[in-house]
Formats: C-alpha cells, sequence, structure tokens
C-alpha cells in the first residue's frame, strides 16, 4: 500500500459548505466468506440417525495409493489408551480450533479444545509487529492453558498458522517468493530446502502446524490466489508437492514421527480451488471428475505418499457442491480410495457455507468427513452444537472417533506429546539463528532461480556494474511490495522496510553490487535525477499485496484506467535513458505496452526479501560479464491480451504471448519485436466506474482520503485526518480485513471521500442504478450526516442521509440512494470525480465492507 500523505487543505472550503456523510457498504460477500449467524444456540436433540448408506462406488480415475506409513501398532496403542481416558466433551473439543483474536488463554482451561490458530492478521495482543518472543510467550501461554483442563488424558494443544512463504507473520522471520515464482524454477529440491528453514523459523518461535503447502492448479490467473499455486501444470505442481512435505516434516515424519525442528503440514485446498469459473475465490469448478482428478488432484497423492499429516478442504465448491460438505470427495475419495490417514480441517468458517448449515452448526461438514472445524470467531457455538449432535446421534459415535483418532494420530507423530511446552523446548526462543546467513542464501538463490527474462533488446542485460545506475519506480525500495500478500498481515499492506529487520530490497541489492563493482546506484522512485543522465535505468513497478478474494481481478490488464506506470517509462525512453523493466506481480499480466516501452524486462514475481538476489541477475561485474545467468522458465503461460483466460498449455487454440517454459539466457537473442497493444477490453472495461470499496480494499482508479479542515490524508488503510477528527481503520468484517470502521468525533467537520477521474455515470443515472453503501451502526449520528456525489469537492450534490443512516442492530445493511438524487441536488452526472463523499461535524461512528453501484430493485430512493 502506498504510504499515507497529507495534503494541504483544498477541502477547506468544501468542508465548510456541507454538513456531511458517508455512505459506507458492507461487503455482502462478507455474509459468503463467513456464512450466517456465528451466535445459534446449541441445536436440540435430533431424532434416531438412520443406518449409514452403503459406501459409494469410487471412479476409478482418482489414484489408489499405497499405505503412508501414518498407521502403526504403538501409535494406535496409544490412541486406543488415550480415547479410553477422554469424555464425550473432550473428544469434541479435539475437533474445534479457535482463532487468537477470539479465544483468550483461559478459555481452554473451561472448553478442551484442540487447536488453535493465528489467522492471517491475528497476533499477540492485536499488534501484527509483535516480537518474535512475544509470539513465543502467547504460544506457552495457550499450551500451558490447556493443560489445566480437567482430563487425565492431558492431550497437547496444536497451534496453526499460515507459514506459506516462509514464517511470514513473524517480524524477522526470512520471507521466500511466493510460489508463482517457485514454479518457475523447476527445482523441487529448492522446495524442499525453502520447506526446511520454513519449519526451522517456526519451531523458533513454538508453531507446530503451518496450512502449507498449496498445491493447488491455478488455471485461470484472474483468481486472488493465483500466487499460491505453482503452475498451471498438474506435473509440476505434483514434482513439489511431496518434496515440500519432507522439508516441513521430515523425511520420515509422517513414518517415524515428526523431530524437533520440523513441524506439521497442511495441503491445501482439497479440491479444486484452482479451476473454478472465471477465477473467482471459493466459486465454483464445474469441470468434469477426470478433469478434477487429473488436474487438480494432482499435489495430493505425492503429498499423501510424503506422510503429510493434515489437508484442508476448500472454501470452493464441484459442480455446485461446497467442498466443505461433499462426502464423496472428503471420505470416499480422499480417505478412502487415495488412504489418507491423517485430519482434514476445514478452512475459515467455510462450515457456514454449507447448504443448511450456519458458522456455528454444522454436522453436515462433520459427517461428509471434516475432523476438524476451522472456526476463528465461531468455536464456543461450533462445541456447543457439536456437543449436542454427538449427545443426540446426529453424529455418530463411530464418526466422532474417527475424527478424535485421525487428530491424536497426527500430535503424536507430529512430536506433541515429547516436546513439551513451547518455552521448554530446546530450539526455542533462540533468536539469533532468526534469519540465519545460510538460510537466507537459500532465499536468495530461490530468487536467482525465480526470475524469467522475457526481454533483452540489445543486449541490455547484464548491466555493467561501474555504471551510473537510477533505481525508479514504487516497489524499488519497497519489501513489503516485493513480498506481496501474506506477509506480517493477511493482505501484506501497510508495511514498510523497518518491519523487515534481515531484508534487502531490490534497490539496496542492486546499490551493493553497483557499489562492489565500482558504480554508482541511485534511488528515484519517480524518475527524476540531477547533473549527468543515467546510463541505465531500472524501473521496479508492479501489483500492490492483495491476498484471496480482494485479489480477484476480471481481467489481466495491469493498469486499466490508468497508466503511471507505463509513462514514468516513456518519460526516461523520452530522455534517451535505456530502461530495465522489473516486474512484480502474483500472476503474468498484460503489459504489452509496459513491454514495448522498455528495453529490456524482467518477471520477477513476488520475490520476498532478498531483494540482492534480483542484483545477482540484472548487475554483471565492473567489465559487464554475467555473475548469474537466468535460469527461470514460465510455469504459467503470458496472455498475448488482457482477456485471454483461461490460458494453459495443452489447451485447444493455445496462443500465448510466452508459452509455457519460456524464458530466456545470456545465451539467447533476446531482442522483442514490437508488439500489438490493443488489450482486447472495451472502453467500459478500461476504467472502473462503479465499484469503490469492496473486499477490503480500495479499487482502481479510485484512492481513498480522509479530511478535516486542516487537510486530507490519502490511503487505504489505517488513517486519521491532520487534526484527528476523522479516523479510519482495518476491521475484520466477515472475512479478514473486509471492513473499515470511519469514526467522526465531532470536534469538527470530519469528511471521507473516494475521488479519481472524471468519469460519465450520466447512462447510469438514466438506468437507475444507485450508489450503495453496506454498513453497520451501533448508534445514530449525533447530527445531520450528508453524502455527496460530484465532479471535485467543490462541485457536488449533496444529500442529507441522517435518517436513511440508521442504527443496525449489530447487523450489516445496505442503504441505496438512487443516482438520480445526486443529480436532481445539482450533481453533473456526465463529470464525476468524487463518486462519494461523506461528512458531518457531529459524532459518527460506523463499518462499512463495501462502497458501490448497484441496481435500484425497489429499494433505492432519495432519503
Amino acid at each position: 500500500m502506498k504510504s499515507a500523505h497529507t495534503k494541504s487543505s483544498p477541502f477547506k472550503a468544501w468542508l465548510k459548505l456541507s454538513t456531511a456523510g458517508l455512505m459506507l457498504t458492507a461487503l455482502s460477500a462478507c455474509a459468503t466468506f463467513s456464512g450466517a449467524d456465528t451466535d445459534a444456540a446449541p441445536m436440540a436433540a435430533a431424532p434416531a440417525v438412520a443406518p449409514a448408506p452403503a459406501p459409494v462406488a469410487v471412479n476409478p480415475v482418482w489414484p489408489e495409493l499405497k499405505d503412508a506409513g501414518l498407521i502403526d501398532a504403538d501409535v494406535e496403542a496409544k490412541i486406543d489408551a488415550l480415547m479410553a481416558q477422554m469424555s464425550i466433551e473432550e473428544k469434541v473439543g479435539q475437533t474445534i480450533q479457535g482463532d487468537i483474536a477470539s479465544i483468550k488463554p483461559e478459555d481452554l482451561k473451561k472448553y478442551p479444545l484442540g487447536s488453535i490458530l493465528a489467522g492471517g492478521s491475528s497476533s499477540p495482543n492485536g499488534n501484527e509487529r509483535a516480537t518474535p518472543q512475544e509470539w513465543l510467550d502467547l504460544a506457552d501461554a495457550y499450551w500451558r492453558s490447556s493443560l489445566e483442563y480437567p482430563s487425565k488424558a492431558k492431550i497437547p494443544l496444536l497451534f496453526g498458522i499460515d507459514a506459506v512463504h516462509g514464517h511470514s507473520n513473524l517480524v524477522g522471520a526470512i520471507i521466500f517468493p511466493h510460489n508463482v515464482g517457485l514454479g518457475a524454477t523447476r527445482n523441487p529440491d529448492l522446495m524442499k530446502k525453502i520447506a526446511e528453514v520454513t519449519a526451522y523459523e517456526m519451531a523458533l518461535a513454538g508453531v507446530d502446524w503451518t496450512f502449507a503447502p498449496t498445491v493447488a492448479v491455478s488455471r485461470d490467473k484472474r483468481w486472488g490466489r493465483a500466487y499460491e499455486s505453482y503452475s498451471e501444470n498438474p506435473a509440476d505442481v505434483a514434482a513439489y508437492a511431496g518434496k515440500v512435505v519432507e522439508g516441513l516434516q521430515g523425511d520420515k515424519g509422517g513414518d517415524e514421527g515428526i523431530k524437533l525442528g520440523r513441524i506439521m503440514s497442511s495441503a491445501k485446498h482439497y479440491l479444486g480451488d484452482g479451476g473454478t469459473l472465471g477465477g473467482k475465490d471459493q466459486g465454483d469448478a464445474v469441470i468434469s471428475e477426470e478433469e478434477l482428478a487429473k488436474i487438480h488432484n494432482a499435489g495430493y497423492p505425492p503429498s499423501i505418499e510424503a506422510g503429510v499429516l493434515s489437508v484442508m478442504a476448500s472454501f470452493s465448491s464441484w459442480n455446485g457442491e461446497k467442498l466443505t460438505g461433499s462426502k464423496y470427495l472428503l471420505t470416499d475419495v480422499l480417505k478412502g480410495r487415495m488412504g489418507f490417514d491423517g485430519f482434514v480441517v476445514s478452512d475459515w468458517n467455510a462450515q457456514g457455507q454449507v447448504p443448511g448449515c450456519t458458522n456455528s452448526s454444522c454436522p453436515q461438514a462433520f459427517n461428509a468427513g471434516i475432523d476438524m472445524f476451522m472456526a476463528p470467531d465461531s468455536w464456543k457455538g461450533i462445541y456447543e452444537n457439536t456437543l449436542a449432535q454427538a449427545k443426540s446421534g446426529e453424529i455418530s459415535q463411530a464418526r466422532l472417533d474417527d475424527a478424535v483418532r485421525r487428530i491424536l494420530r497426527a500430535k503424536i507423530k507430529g512430536g506433541l506429546f515429547e516436546f513439551g511446552a513451547p518455552k521448554d523446548r530446546a530450539i526455542t526462543g533462540k533468536w539469533e539463528n532468526l534469519s540465519r546467513p545460510e538460510h537466507r542464501a537459500v532465499a536468495r538463490q530461490a530468487v536467482r532461480e525465480s526470475l524469467v527474462l522475457l526481454k533483452n533488446n540489445g543486449s541490455l542485460l547484464p548491466i555493467k556494474g561501474k555504471a551510473n545506475i537510477l533505481v525508479v519506480g514504487d516497489g524499488a525500495d519497497n519489501i513489503g511490495k516485493q513480498s506481496g500478500g501474506w506477509t506480517i498481515s493477511w493482505q501484506g499492506t501497510g508495511n514498510t522496510n523497518v518491519d523487515f529487520p534481515h531484508g534487502q530490497s531490490i534497490f539496496g541489492g542492486i546499490k551493493d553490487a553497483a557499489t562492489a563493482a565500482g558504480g554508482k546506484a541511485t534511488l528515484s522512485v519517480d524518475g527524476s535525477y540531477k547533473g549527468k543522465k543515467p546510463d541505465v535505468a531500472i524501473v521496479v513497478i508492479g501489483e500492490d499485496p492483495y491476498a484471496e478474494f480482494q485479489g480477484d481481478r476480471p481481467n489481466l490488464d495491469y493498469q486499466p484506467g490508468e497508466a503511471k506506470d507505463l509513462e514514468l517509462i516513456k518519460k526516461l525512453k523520452a530522455a534517451g535513458i535505456p530502461v530495465v523493466t522489473v516486474f512484480l506481480s502474483g500472476r503474468p499480466m498484460w503489459v504489452n505496452p509496459e513491454l514495448n516501452a522498455s528495453n529490456a524486462f524482467v518477471a520477477a514475481w513476488l520475490p520476498g526479501t532478498e531483494g540482492a538476489g534480483v542484483a545477482d541477475l540484472i548487475i554483471g561485474d565492473a567489465a559487464g560479464k554475467a555473475r548469474h545467468d537466468f535460469k527461470g522458465k514460465l510455469s504459467f503461460s503470458w496472455p498475448k491480451t488482457a482477456v485471454q483466460q483461461p490460458l494453459n498449455v495443452g489447451m485447444a487454440g493455445y496462443d500465448p504471448l510466452f508459452a509455457y517454459g519460456f524464458g530466456l539466457t545470456y545465451a539467447d537473442k533476446g531482442d522483442l519485436a514490437s508488439l500489438s497493444e490493443v488489450s482486447g477490453l472495451s472502453d467500459a472495461d478500461v476504467v472502473n466506474v462503479d465499484n469503490y470499496f469492496t473486499a477490503g480494499r480500495v479499487r482502481a482508479p479510485w484512492k481513498f482520503a480522509i479530511a478535516d479542515l486542516s487537510g486530507a490524508v490519502e490511503g487505504e488503510g489505517n488513517l486519521k485526518s491532520p487534526k484527528g477528527i476523522a479516523n479510519q481503520t482495518i476491521v475484520d468484517a466477515g472475512a479478514q480485513e473486509a471492513g473499515r470502521r470511519l469514526v467522526f468525533n465531532g470536534q469538527g467537520l470530519g469528511a471521507a471521500l473516494f475521488q479519481g477521474p472524471l468519469v460519465d455515470l450520466s447512462r447510469q443515472t438514466t438506468g437507475e442504478l444507485a450508489l450503495s453503501i453496506t454498513y453497520k451502526m451501533d448508534k445514530a449520528a449525533e447530527g445531520p450526516v450528508t453524502i455527496g456525489v460530484g465532479r471535485d469537492p467543490f462541485i457536488m450534490g449533496r444529500v442529507d442521509v441522517s435518517k436513511a443512516l440508521a442504527p443496525t442492530g449489530g447487523q450489516f445493511k445496505t442503504l441505496k440512494i438512487k443516482l438520480g438524487c445526486f443529480r436532481d441536488a445539482g450533481a453533473d452526472m456526465k463529470q464525476i470525480g468524487v463518486p462519494f463523499a461523506i461528512s458531518s461535524e457531529k459524532a459518527l461512528d460506523l463499518t462499512y465492507t463495501s462502497v458501490k453501484l448497484m441496481a435500484v430493485e425497489g429499494d433505492g430512493n432519495c432519503p
């Protein structure tokens, strides 16, 4: 995320003109993401359960696997002894996982939960930048409290976290390249090394379990999780999956047990998450069973054969059925045909998406084969309901015992009964071993091998180390941007270089390499320079961090409706400076204009904290001889147009710009002819005119600003106006970081608005579209609130929404105001640069999750 900055106050006049209002929109996807009714009371006893149905015949297209070694007589005897001492309350507790943001250590003295997790943005005391010691203290506190539950069995707690590219929640840990880049290395043995380092750094902090590897086969790069996939080719994913499991758990982790310094792994997301229609996160894979088995299942057999101890079920659906509720795929295929003897954990409140279920009650998912509910904030309700269902027989004793046995098997194999409390382990707390030089060397190697050279006209690369180099772009000195999502926080936004004490930016690596060769590297984000013209410019640009559904895109145009990075490249070229573009992204994108404007172009993906790995390739020695050559080969096909999706090797009519497997070396002739700059998008596709804030993100080309009479601050996350009258904070709202809480303190005029290029909304106004705001507000504003739409903050049509913006009783509601209302209030709908603004002089406190245009369906009016 770009740094927030204060603007001198052209907003004063506007603020003095209005007694403002905000339209806040809570994303309907929140309900979709998290399900409904998180506080449902325990269910009444169910009637007697019908006999279990006969086993379903499994299609032979699924592989039939041999014993992976998870079951052995000694372990099963230990499980028998433990289960004989367990009450039904303890058994049910083992099947529940709560999030540290919603469960406290002392809660475990009363509720015998089997696991906790630290979700993407959950952290010690809510501090995402907590120290490693605070993480260890937290893990230890939960562990010790869990053993104070009055139980004879004394089963250790399992602590899980998303360490998807290194122990990425921990400040100071190594951040490896995301999987999209690792796929380009074609180096399975390197994957094992990366996993070993990740496991070690997790073990230092007392964490036992990672929700990795992701073995999705991404077939549509519009998907917001495409960067978590190694390749569009299932063979690549299969080659990596087992190696990652071995690196995390140890070569014999599933057989002989995990040793100190290794951790449990979880292959995810079972199944078909990379094959949804349109690349929609949590969407529906409408494909044949053969395609599901042969393409999307590719990573699971090698994971199982390597001894993976858990599998995470997908949010997504297969032909309309939620995977979390699919007995056929979870039980008959995974546990039956493929012989998986570990346990299946659901994704974040995914049970709430199963028809007939809520976040707090879902016997359907449990009976289908879910062994552990990931119930971050619904843990108490689902514990009580599952207990009632187990007592009533709605969940059979056999199904409950099977789930508990699988979890205990993993805990025993995972070493939890041997390791002891986190702070008592020999490995933990030795922070001098965090980001050790030999471990950083593995990450630097991964960066070098992941970069793909797409263009090298005139053999511009490698750059002579003794050259005068200008390093340009908002990604040049930005470790957060080069690391991407799932970095410190879920979305990876708001990070600065200070948050990576052992990391190095791309500029830092270039500067070191140039200095060592007698050259000079100067940072200039905007491309300006003084004195002698640089010999070459390296422009580092690309996608800002995102994760999951917030990264879903309607097309693959890099900067639809804007061209600021292209203009930057062209400005340098116009000055006669050769340009090398280093492109940061979580997927291949349509960048033909940027390719044409650059002399050389490198796909750097999301390389993580070892920026020197980029310099190793593009900066030569003093004479210009390469210090390292490019090895990376595309594991995803590069599109010829912005709408060329899905695009996968082997498809009929396959016609990419750069084919799967493409990647230049310095021995190749790297000249690229001029490319078509016809994106394939219509004019309406190019400029986003109707979507301002959804899924936790401000949508390009719009910018968010918060203001008072002293000025305005622009940004996307936690912001406050210059005098602190208006404040905005990131909050969870159904999904992690999906909402924004807006607070005006009533000590003067405060405002919040979205602004951007002038767009014509006259057609939408004639079509009776409405500006919609989904919001939650506990109490009414203490004075007038207005919402405005207009050309700029000075020329607007404003509507008083004081009565319409009513308290919502703890629920999210959607307020719709016809665009015609703003037209009637004076807005010129053909010239709209501020599609939404809210202000008030009085106290106002509300949470919103989306602001966008919607169809009027009998519920849009003028307040």
